[in-house]
């Protein structure tokens, strides 16, 4: 469980100079995630928040949206020929009354963004399923220079990234940008979940008043685990895709790409960055 990075044998080739030394890597496991008892979806992941990261799976599913939907999340019996735990099997149990929807298809549509379907269908699967929509009232307002801000104090919050070099990670921050938490993990989408289902089990949802930020591009998928959990802001540091900018005009998200340095790209929601009025001019 504790199982981050891993030390493997590198051969180092520097300036013609060649060396043996051990190196540290990030992990990378797959996470079997149950539902009821029934298997739901395999993610492969860096060890380490697991109930978090189902539990957040299943915020962007539209299968839990309050802390009180969840029973208990368990680690299942391992698959291992002695029978011991590999901790990679997990089983979430929804609590008595919930509703559970018929996810069977609509995970396909909008999570896996190289399924192939057409963006209507991507869309319309999470507007009919959105369980918080946005609706940050007053409206978020937050300076350029607070946004250009935040990826130094992303970077200088990734403790594994430092030991590895090969973590993706996302983090909240407060609309005054105070950072309220961080993870890591190999997939980006994996690092999303896990704050999100953090926030369901400490009955923070949903994240109305936060910015979201995100290690690398903006993917669709990334724009719709904000959504559902209600997140008004959503900054990347690379490229959003052309439907994550479509679901961010249809949903009211405010979603910024490039934000490197003091320059961005706003593709959606402008109306939450509070732009000086020189500075529209030209």
């Amino acid at each position: 469980m504790g199982r981050v990075t891993e030390r493997r044998k590198v051969l180092r080739i520097r300036d013609g100079v060649v060396s043996s030394r051990p190196d540290t890597l990030v992990a990378e496991e797959p996470l079997e995630i149950r539902l009821n008892g029934k298997p739901l979806a395999i993610t492969m992941r860096t060890p380490g928040d697991d109930f978090a990261l189902a539990a957040g799976f299943l915020v962007s599913e539209g299968v839990l949206a309050h802390g009180a939907d969840l029973q208990n999340i368990v680690y299942c019996a391992g698959a291992t020929e002695d029978g011991s735990n590999t901790y990679n099997v997990v089983d979430v149990r929804t609590a008595p009354g919930v509703v559970i929807p018929d996810i069977t298809l609509e995970r396909n549509v909008y999570t896996t963004s190289s399924c192939g379907l057409c963006g209507k269908a991507s869309l319309d699967a999470v507007r009919t399923t959105a369980r918080h929509p946005i609706a940050d009232t007053p409206p978020l307002r937050v300076e350029p220079e607070l946004l250009a801000g935040l990826p130094d104090r992303l970077r200088a919050a990734q403790r594994v990234f430092d030991r590895t070099g090969g973590l993706h990670a996302a983090a909240l921050f407060d609309e005054a940008g105070e950072l309220l938490d961080v993870r890591e993990d190999v997939g980006r989408h994996n690092a999303v979940d896990k704050l999100v289902g953090r926030a369901l089990q400490s009955g923070n949802l949903p994240l109305s008043r936060t910015i979201l930020l995100v290690s690398g591009r903006a993917s669709f998928e990334l724009a719709q685990k904000a959504v559902m959990a209600g997140i008004p802001m959503l900054a990347a540091v690379s490229a959003p895709s052309s439907l994550a900018v479509d679901l961010a005009a249809e949903t009211g998200l405010t979603l910024v790409g490039f934000l490197r340095g003091g320059s961005m790209n706003v593709y959606a929601g402008e109306d939450r960055i509070a732009l000086r009025a020189a500075a529209t001019q030209g």
